[in-house]
């Protein structure tokens, strides 16, 4: 179980982005964050995981989440990554590996992993590229393998479908789902509304506050994304 409370952010004291969101998730399940542009869903992530100021607490089974940081996996928005970086695409899988490296433990005998989980996302013929010769839709999978070889327990991915193919989409969202079967909790920064019925066993919406949060087919309604979104929106087509 990890539970988010009064999680609260701002730039400035006039400037709240996120103020005062609390839920809590239990299980193994896909999680949605979704609202509009601004609405704070990368800085919610961030307060939360402790990667900029905030105020608030995230427990996981009532331990600080301090206490459990080798159990997290954080993949942020590809348009914060340098390409350039001379990194080969199994180098950046094998980044995952340190958090639970032993001082002396060395990595050549961890490199399996490195190259199973490679596969795991049909990247392994990609091992000796360079990140920058990568569409953006191969270098999300290869940021999804680097928390693979993490063996994460919660794993937090923020806008991972953006720019990328629909095979990639698809590819990662199988892993998804059996990373959820073996009993992870996997959270979503998303902006496709017509694919969160599909994707998502529970919805957060959002916007600066918290305007729902729980199972889909709850709480995925035309009012609640009327109070997050404005009056009109559009879902798969339809205006709601």
């Amino acid at each position: 179980m990890i539970r988010f409370e009064n999680i609260t952010a701002a730039y400035s004291p006039q400037q709240v982005v996120v103020n005062h969101v609390s839920f809590t998730v239990t299980g193994p399940q896909i999680v949605g964050l979704i609202g509009p542009n601004g609405a704070g869903k990368s800085t919610f992530i961030k307060a939360a995981l402790g990667l900029i100021p905030a105020k608030g607490s995230v427990t996981v089974d009532g331990q600080p989440l301090k206490s459990v940081q080798r159990d997290i996996a954080y993949v942020e928005q590809k348009s914060a990554i340098d390409y350039s970086f001379p990194i080969t695409v199994a180098e950046v899988v094998s980044l995952g590996l340190y958090p639970n490296l032993r001082p002396w433990q060395s990595l050549r005998k961890e490199w399996p992993k490195v190259m199973a989980a490679l596969a795991a996302v049909e990247m392994e013929a990609f091992a000796k590229r360079q990140i920058g010769e990568l569409s953006g839709g191969q270098f999300q999978r290869v940021l999804l393998a680097r928390t693979l070889v993490q063996d994460a327990q919660l794993i937090f991915l923020d806008e991972p479908f953006v720019g990328i193919d629909a095979a990639s989409e698809q590819i990662i969202m199988a892993l998804l789902r059996q990373l959820r079967g073996a009993g992870r909790q996997i959270f979503i920064v998303h902006h496709d509304l017509g694919k969160v019925r599909d994707y998502f066993d529970s919805v957060l919406i959002l916007n600066k506050e918290l305007i729902a949060f729980g199972k889909t087919a709850d709480v995925f309604t035309p009012n609640n994304l009327k109070k997050a979104y404005g009056d009109a929106i559009l879902i798969g087509g339809d205006l709601t």
